[in-house]
């Protein structure tokens, strides 16, 4: 329950930050940020489409769709991770608490992040609009903050 507090703030405030210009946005917004991908990297094996919230999320911030779903992760908190990918081959992490069936407010309850990283070990890796980093493995979601303790979120088996 704490987790899933502390994971809501961190939401919050991450949506509160300009740095780097990725400010996250919610849908009905009438401005759209542009979205440039980096150079495409290969394409990972995919199940189906991610959620409506994403694909929406990804029209209104211009990014190519449609998103496929790489993983899909849920935490003992109660939070759903997507790891997606775009034609492309990009990877983005689109998270929720209560996960696809509950409210999606972006920047509160859901987080969206671009130019996700499969690393070498497996993990995949992406980088908030205030530097915090999310980590995410088979195991756990690591979250670590540019200032401050990292936080371990386990997952829940499917």
């Amino acid at each position: 329950m704490l987790l899933t507090i502390i994971g809501m703030i961190g939401g919050y405030l991450l949506s509160e930050r300009k740095d780097r210009g990725t400010e996250a946005t919610s849908p009905t917004t009438d401005a759209a940020p542009s979205y440039t991908p980096s150079a495409p990297p290969s394409l990972l094996p995919t199940d189906g489409l991610c959620p409506q919230q994403t694909q929406d999320f990804a029209v209104h911030s211009q990014i190519p769709g449609p998103l496929s779903q790489v993983v899909r992760r849920r935490t003992t908190a109660g939070t759903v991770i997507w790891i997606c990918q775009n034609e492309a081959g990009q990877l983005f992490y689109h998270a929720n608490k209560g996960g696809e069936s509950a409210t999606w407010i972006e920047g509160k309850t859901a987080l969206f992040l671009r130019d996700v990283v499969h690393e070498p070990d497996g993990s995949y890796e992406g980088t908030a609009s205030d530097g915090s980093i999310f980590n995410l493995n088979d195991d756990r979601l690591l979250i670590t903050p540019l200032s401050g303790k990292p936080r371990v979120q386990d997952l829940a088996p499917e």
